[in-house]
């Protein structure tokens, strides 16, 4: 892979879209994490308003165990859903209109993902990047922008409750590493611990990661 710091630029002017999946149940939190409120405001509704100020256009939302209607986007209902998100990925990307050239992938579990991190990656692109994954630390996180050359390959390994990641470590060299430290953080909620951790670091930072991540 090779690795780039890349700056706030814009991307080109072929449609790019943003996928949302939020379709799973929250087993460990305990209720469904697409309706979950944090800083007053839903996690799908920031998942996908993070896409959207990132500069995707247009946005969808998988659901899946509960519906939502989210302003400036499509929801999407996955009927596979309790298989694991890949296949909510892959309703995705078979959801997607033909004019789109590339869509960027985020999950709805990840609050501190900023519009930031998906310029950096839509910057990536418009240099000539088609395939771009964010990184914290060095390591592959979200969100992920996938050109449409490499969707069949991503929907073909997209199983059980894996998404991306597969594609990105069998194609690794057709993929431009997106170092986000500074503006996003990948940490997700899982647990009442987790979104009880979040909501306390966001209310003493007053303002997005990195600091809160």
């Amino acid at each position: 892979m090779t690795t780039r710091e890349q700056g706030e630029g814009g991307a080109g002017t072929a449609p790019i879209a943003g996928l949302l999946l939020a379709a799973g149940e929250g087993r460990r939190l305990g209720r469904p994490k697409a309706l979950v409120e944090v800083a007053g405001e839903r996690l799908v509704d920031r998942g996908a308003r993070t896409l959207r100020e990132g500069g995707c256009a247009p946005v969808y939302v998988i659901t899946g165990a509960v519906e939502a209607d989210v302003e400036h986007a499509a929801a999407v209902h996955n009927p596979g859903w309790q298989s694991g998100l890949g296949s909510s990925l892959r309703v995705g990307l078979e959801t997607l209109p033909e004019e789109v050239d590339a869509v960027v992938v985020g999950l709805v579990d990840q609050p501190l993902v900023t519009a930031a991190a998906v310029r950096r990656l839509l910057a990536a692109h418009a240099e000539g990047a088609r395939a771009a994954v964010a990184t914290y630390s060095g390591n592959l996180r979200n969100p992920v922008l996938l050109g449409r050359e490499h969707w069949p390959s991503v929907h073909a390994l997209a199983e059980g409750d894996v998404g991306a990641r597969p594609f990105l470590r069998a194609y690794s060299h057709l993929v431009t590493n997106v170092a986000c430290d500074d503006v996003a953080s990948p940490d997700d909620i899982d647990t009442p611990e987790d979104l009880a951790r979040l909501e306390s670091c966001l209310a003493e930072q007053g303002a997005a990661p990195p600091p809160c991540g």
